[in-house]
């Protein structure tokens, strides 16, 4: 992420005038994800930095919701509970948000035998759709992509990273920043907190 995609903690307490004490109850509460709080080492020592257009836009939700809905029910909103849904195939195929195509490619992948789906496993088959209709993958890297973002299920947070070196991709999971050498192309690199959270809206 390069520098001018950042803000620092000052500058987003200035900017928005919230206290330094509300950003941390709302990273308490999840409002907030951990991996949006970004530690650096500067020429005064270590700071904190955010996602700019990502923290904006939710302290902005944050600040036009928190007249009708409390800290607890903003949160259930913010982030999805990856446990708590059960979906079918059909209702999946039904509302457009994975193809027929990648859901065979799933089932194949993954020997699934029956028809409910958690989270988790949408989330990670949404992803995968994106990934393969975008063409940023292949098919058999959407073998690796799944694996990890099963593997991943129980958080559903961090960002997932697919990287190709001469040819030969790799994939993981990571948090905060991550330098890579010249020769490594960054692929994808999908937030699976943001993914979950859109995948969310489209699901209510």
């Amino acid at each position: 992420m390069a520098h001018d995609d950042l803000i620092s903690k000052k500058e987003l307490l200035d900017l928005t005038s919230i206290s330094y004490g509300q950003l941390y109850r709302w990273k308490r509460k999840n409002l907030i994800p951990e991996e949006w709080f970004i530690r650096k080492s500067t020429f005064t020592g270590q700071e904190t930095f955010f996602p700019k257009a990502d923290i904006l836009n939710r302290i902005k939700k944050i600040q036009s919701m928190k007249e009708n809905l409390s800290l607890d029910e903003m949160a259930e909103m913010f982030s999805p509970k990856l446990d708590k849904l059960d979906i079918s195939r059909g209702e999946l195929l039904e509302k457009g948000l994975i193809s027929e195509a990648v859901m065979s490619f799933f089932v194949e992948n993954t020997n699934k035998r029956n028809d409910s789906f958690g989270l988790g496993e949408v989330l990670a088959v949404y992803v995968l759709e994106g990934l393969l209709q975008s063409g940023e993958i292949n098919l058999e890297e959407g073998k690796m992509v799944l694996e990890v973002v099963l593997a991943n299920s129980a958080k559903n947070s961090g960002r997932l990273i697919v990287l190709r070196k001469l040819g030969v991709a790799t994939c993981i999971i990571a948090e905060g920043d991550i330098v890579f050498e010249k020769a490594v192309k960054v692929v994808a690199d999908i937030s699976l907190s943001e993914a979950g959270e859109e995948l969310k809206t489209k699901l209510m």
